[in-house]
């Protein structure tokens, strides 16, 4: 499920309850937070694919196991 940034969100990434963490390129502050599911990849394409653009995600694995994902299109 894909959570849009906000301070709850920010919080449970902080604790470690969300796996992901979404960018945009040259941004610091998050777009928002997923589990890292198929299921949350293949949303992604969708809303790219309804705004009629074509999505690429940079994945970087974090020492942690988590990961940040940068959405390009």
């Amino acid at each position: 499920m894909i959570t849009m940034h906000d301070n709850e969100s920010e919080t449970r990434w902080n604790r470690g309850e969300l796996q992901v963490e979404l960018r945009l390129p040259n941004t610091t502050r998050p777009m928002g937070y997923c589990d890292g599911t198929e299921q949350d990849e293949h949303t992604l394409q969708e809303m790219a694919e309804a705004e009629g653009t074509v999505l690429i995600i940079h994945k970087k694995r974090l020492k942690t196991g988590r990961e940040i994902w940068t959405l390009n299109s």
